[in-house]
């Protein structure tokens, strides 16, 4: 059966955090998404990045989105407690783009998220 709209709204502002976060270069919307023990996987510049999420919030507290900074969230699926959102980032730090897969998982009436991984697009490798 297909999860209803607002289970989509609900997903889809869970995954809003993650977005404000990394505009506003403050961790602290996502801290409240990821759960303590979320992972990262992902190719920064070439080099894999892998592990805690606290090497995300590194990254964001580091640099913000900036003024040209856009974002775009797709609710792929939701199946009753599991959820895979596409966040398309243009412009971090005014220079790099990315495609961020984030898994979610419905725990006590709430979407948190579990695990991120993404794509820097080739054309914003240094």
């Amino acid at each position: 059966m297909r999860a209803s709209i607002e289970e989509y709204k609900a997903v889809e502002e869970a995954a809003m955090k993650f977005v404000k976060s990394v505009a506003e270069g403050d961790s602290k919307y996502a801290k409240t998404l990821f759960t303590k023990d979320a992972v990262l996987f992902g190719f920064l510049n070439g080099e894999l990045e892998h592990g805690s999420i606290e090497q995300f919030y590194h990254n964001v507290d580091t640099v913000s989105g900036g003024k040209g900074f856009k974002a775009r969230v797709d609710v792929i699926d939701i199946e009753e407690t599991l959820a895979v959102v596409r966040v398309l980032e243009e412009g971090w730090g005014g220079k790099i783009d990315f495609t961020d897969y984030l898994l979610l998982l419905k725990m006590d009436g709430e979407w948190k998220c579990v695990a991120k991984a993404y794509n820097q697009n080739s054309d914003t490798v240094e």
